[in-house]
């Protein structure tokens, strides 16, 4: 019997298992490529170089979804590792990792799930499907108005849960691996980014929602 090419389901198992359409994992690879392409461009200012790493998640979160968003991550994560020069600066390989910024890299992982449940929980596919005779707003939700006011307060504030864990992580790893004190790490790898990433995360919870909305209408989501 031949197998419908639109989806595929892992095969090790006997019980019913998530499938990912050929679709979803194409736009999977876009996001991911689009990864790529931005997390190596860097302005080095210390031990810690600002990137569009983290904008670069934060859009994959509303494009994709929290799971897939994480996904799209950890495939650039492991394709770093393996070689392929996508890390800030153009670098690559495992000692980008368990160098002074790994934690960063690692960090961003927790990031993408805290604020992705936020996201979907405001712009997945439960806040799409609308009542009948409602119809869908341009932003993928069918909040309008106040409450899209709200939704996007929210999920800003998700963002900003996610990147402070993703400090956390980054700072601990950053004062052991570069022997600095915690004020030290803070000045280094927290303080002179916090400007710029709420204006990414700004930008996100503006952009994404327009983005998401468009390919739910699209019916690519």
């Amino acid at each position: 019997m031949n197998r419908p090419a639109s989806s595929i389901k892992p095969a090790f198992s006997g019980a019913p298992g998530p499938k990912l359409s050929v679709r979803q994992i194409a736009v999977i690879g876009v996001m991911t490529a689009v990864t790529c392409v931005l997390a190596p461009f860097s302005i080095p200012i210390g031990p810690v170089p600002i990137s569009l790493t983290n904008f670069a998640v934060y859009m994959s979160l509303y494009v994709l979804g929290m799971k897939e968003g994480t996904l799209s991550y950890l495939i650039y994560l492991l394709m770093g590792l393996a070689g392929v020069p996508v890390f800030s600066g153009f670098t690559n390989g495992p000692g980008k990792l368990f160098g002074p910024t790994g934690g960063y890299l690692v960090g961003f992982l927790p990031m993408a799930v805290l604020a992705g449940l936020v996201v979907d929980r405001f712009y997945g596919a439960k806040a799409s499907r609308l009542p009948e005779g409602q119809l869908l707003s341009p932003e993928g939700s069918s909040s309008g108005g106040k409450n899209g006011m709200v939704a996007k307060a929210a999920c800003m504030g998700g963002m900003v849960l996610g990147t402070a864990v993703c400090y956390i992580l980054g700072t601990v790893w950053l004062a052991y691996q570069a022997n600095l004190d915690w004020k030290a790490a803070l000045f280094a790898g927290v303080v002179p980014f916090i400007p710029g990433d709420l204006a990414k995360i700004a930008v996100a919870a503006l952009a994404g929602p327009k983005i998401r909305g468009r390919l739910v209408q699209a019916g690519l989501r």
